[in-house]
């Protein structure tokens, strides 16, 4: 297929490029390069520096390539960011947004693909977290994604433009070429990593009172590459509707810099600090329905595996990007 990668300059966006190329596709990336890399671009594909904030530059560009499928990765993506500047958020994810799925069907895409977030969900129910959850987010982030899940939902029914919406968890991990380099990094693998190269005294642990086998915050890690092949898969012409995201094991944070310290043989010494505002005790993922709609099945569900692949990664690539 002709496929159109909004965001794939980015972390998940790049491994998924990189995927879909060796699957055969045929892919154009499109990013404006304000988070992403372009040596983080696969050199197969085709790359145009844009903005789809450009009504026009977004609507020119799909008319001239007539792609089959959008993946859509491009969001801000900080959610303490968005409590403090929820104008930036709404008007990017969901005002930018719009401007790409009118594009796409004014191009007649047949097919559009959206990375969305646990995020939707806010504090869950229970887990592990099915896609029959109430939606309840607590920041303009995810409000952010459900608010463009809503429109997909319209734009199906009104437009005819199949979709498929991934919820991930958390993603990790890199492919042999391309790994995380995010400007601002909140992610815990990589902050933690860090301290193992020696660019961190220390890595910070936000709450150790929570109701949990050692008191630190359980999360559902998933490697990139397993999130890639979701996304091909969702290609499929009889494929639609909302996935859940994740291996369905969570692991603590004190867990995650246990492995992190075993993988890279140094030690990580650690700071505690008081919780943040809205984190809850446990997130995990119930991917049932992608396991049994899509055929998905995740090739890394070990921690160890995951953290094994970023460790190997930001060795080769100390600075991430910049070198």
């Amino acid at each position: 297929m002709n496929v159109f990668v909004t965001g794939g300059a980015g972390y998940i966006g790049s491994v998924c490029v990189e995927e879909l190329l060796n699957a055969g596709h045929t892919v154009t990336v499109f990013d404006n390069l304000t988070e992403g890399h372009r040596s983080a671009v696969d050199t197969r594909a085709a790359f145009i520096q844009g903005d789809f904030n450009d009504r026009d530059l977004i609507h020119s560009t799909l008319q001239s390539i007539h792609p089959d499928a959008v993946i859509h990765f491009a969001a801000h993506a900080l959610v303490g960011e968005s409590m403090t500047n929820p104008s930036k958020y709404f008007r990017n994810n969901v005002g930018g947004g719009l401007n790409l799925i009118d594009a796409a069907v004014a191009a007649g895409v047949r097919k559009f693909v959206f990375s969305s977030t646990c995020a939707t969900f806010g504090p869950p129910d229970r887990v592990p977290m099915d896609e029959t959850l109430p939606q309840r987010p607590i920041n303009p982030y995810g409000e952010s994604k459900l608010m463009f899940e809503k429109i997909l939902l319209w734009y199906r029914q009104l437009h005819g433009l199949d979709f498929v919406a991934f919820r991930y968890f958390n993603a990790a991990g890199a492919s042999a070429q391309f790994g995380e380099h995010h400007r601002i990094e909140t992610h815990l693998i990589p902050n933690v990593l860090q301290v193992a190269l020696g660019q961190k005294t220390h890595c910070e642990i936000y709450g150790t009172d929570y109701p949990t086998p050692d008191g630190t915050c359980i999360r559902d890690y998933i490697h990139i590459a397993d999130l890639a092949q979701a996304h091909i898969l969702a290609l499929q012409p009889d494929k639609t509707g909302f996935y859940n995201l994740g291996n369905g094991e969570g692991f603590s944070v004190r867990q995650v810099i246990d492995v992190c310290s075993k993988i890279s043989g140094k030690p990580i010494p650690t700071v505690e600090k008081p919780r943040r505002p809205g984190d809850p005790p446990r997130l995990v993922a119930s991917a049932t329905r992608a396991l049994t709609d899509l055929g998905w099945k995740p090739r890394y569900p070990r921690i160890e595996d995951i953290v094994s692949t970023a460790w190997n990664w930001h060795l080769r690539h100390p600075t991430g990007y910049a070198d």
